[in-house]
């Protein structure tokens, strides 16, 4: 394997960049004249984002501006899971998580892909949440690399440790 070159699919979120997001959603919410008098709150809970209103519409816009926010810091939005409103007292809750890592589905559904669509010289192995590809030409690694891109998956998915 002295000759393989290969790189790393991950899926990595930048917790600062979801942090400045959250923290101008915040402000947003807390000037903006139809939140005035709602309850409408964001907020972290531990790993997940909480966001409550007094109606679910209402939590509902609480989430697009978290959306807007995520979008222009350039966090993907494939990494955000988030439910449905939830009625809770008196106000809805929404409660939303950031995605990191490629999970077991995913990683065999990239390693069949590239198996059976791929140029022949390329390997793939599951390393924990990550996926290792390998090959003894560069050339065929990019090739798989664009095959990547164009996948259909829900997840975020970043080409790192290219050697």
């Amino acid at each position: 394997m002295a000759g393989d070159s290969s790189f790393d699919v991950v899926s990595k979120v930048d917790r600062q960049e979801v942090d400045n997001a959250l923290n101008q959603a915040k402000k947003e919410i807390e000037q903006r004249y139809d939140f005035k008098g709602v309850g409408a709150s964001i907020d972290w809970s531990g790993e997940n984002i909480v966001m409550a209103a007094n109606s679910e519409d209402r939590v509902k816009a609480v989430l697009d501006v978290f959306i807007a926010k995520l979008a222009k810091r350039g966090v993907s939005l494939k990494s955000l899971d988030h439910g449905d409103p939830t009625p809770s007292g008196k106000e809805y809750r929404m409660s939303a998580s950031i995605k990191e890592g490629i999970s077991q589905e995913t990683a065999k559904k990239l390693t069949k892909l590239i198996r059976d669509e791929g140029p022949k010289s390329v390997k793939a192995q599951i390393q924990g949440d990550e996926l290792r590809v390998s090959s003894k030409s560069r050339d065929d690694l990019q090739s798989a690399i664009a095959l990547l891109k164009g996948a259909d998956v829900d997840t975020d998915l970043q080409f790192v440790n290219y050697r």
